[in-house]
């Protein structure tokens, strides 16, 4: 699942996976997507690269934080 020695960053690897996910509605729009501690739980990745792969999917427009409430999933493109 996870290439730590592959030539894309282990970051952008979550991130890609997590926008798979929200590209096949596993991940609805405006509902939470997992938490730092889930990512790093289920992927096995430092909290540091959990937050970065949260960053990536922000930078790309798939999801937006809510300051003291989470992130979430974007309105889906019509």
């Amino acid at each position: 699942m996870i290439d730590p020695d592959g030539p894309v960053p282990v970051y952008r690897q979550v991130a890609n996976i997590l926008a798979r996910r929200i590209a096949d509605g596993d991940l609805a729009a405006h509902r939470p997507i997992p938490s730092e501690a889930a990512i790093v739980q289920e992927f096995g990745v430092a909290r540091g690269t959990a937050r970065r792969a949260v960053a990536e999917l922000r930078e790309r427009g798939l999801v937006y934080t809510v300051p003291q409430r989470g992130t979430y999933v974007g309105q889906p493109e019509a």
